[in-house]
């Protein structure tokens, strides 16, 4: 099976079928189209970039090793990620240290745009900041949610797919997962 020409997407489940059949540069692709994801998330879940990087490579290679068990019909990404979950978990078990992305790390803007854009920024990074600190001091479970369904905008099926849950009990793990995040940021 070839892929068509251009800078066409090409659908992922067409992808998936062409690597299988042979085509292994087709996975380029894939990782071009998720890698940002899949380097954000780590990055939320360890704070650390040289670690993010580690993990999302290590996602990738075990995804393509582990491409043949992917269900047809099935959405890749939820899949992908649930793959990237388990490597930051079994990361953060190891590891069990808390990491936090730094302030200045925030690139929001420059400050030049407007006189009071400066102070603004100053602000979002702060606001952000804080709710980094925040996330990180939640579970890892509720944690997990609140980026999939918020950062990542998936749906709440697709939450529940890449963490493996019921889609009531996903519901229950980003409900709660906000509370104690309005806990921990009214606090």
């Amino acid at each position: 099976m070839s892929l068509p020409d251009g800078n066409a997407k090409v659908d992922d489940s067409l992808l998936i079928a062409t690597i299988l059949e042979g085509d292994v540069n087709a996975y380029s692709t894939l990782v071009l189209r998720y890698q940002g994801a899949i380097f954000n998330l780590m990055s939320r879940m360890t704070g650390s970039y040289e670690d993010a990087a580690d993990l999302a490579q290590e996602t990738f290679i075990s995804a393509y090793e582990q491409l043949h068990r992917f269900q047809t019909g099935k959405k890749f990404f939820p899949w992908l990620y649930t793959i990237g979950l388990n490597h930051a978990r079994n990361f953060l078990r190891h590891n069990k240290r808390k990491q936090m992305v730094s302030l200045e790390d925030c690139e929001i803007g420059s400050g030049l745009d407007y006189p009071g854009q400066q102070e603004d920024n100053v602000c979002a990074k702060i606001d952000y900041g804080r709710l980094h600190a925040a996330l990180n001091q939640l579970p890892l479970d509720y944690r997990e949610a609140l980026i999939l369904r918020y950062h990542e905008g998936l749906s709440m099926e697709e939450v529940a797919e890449a963490m493996n849950l019921r889609p009531s009990a996903t519901k229950m793990r980003v409900h709660r997962g906000l509370a104690k995040l309005r806990e921990i940021l009214t606090s």
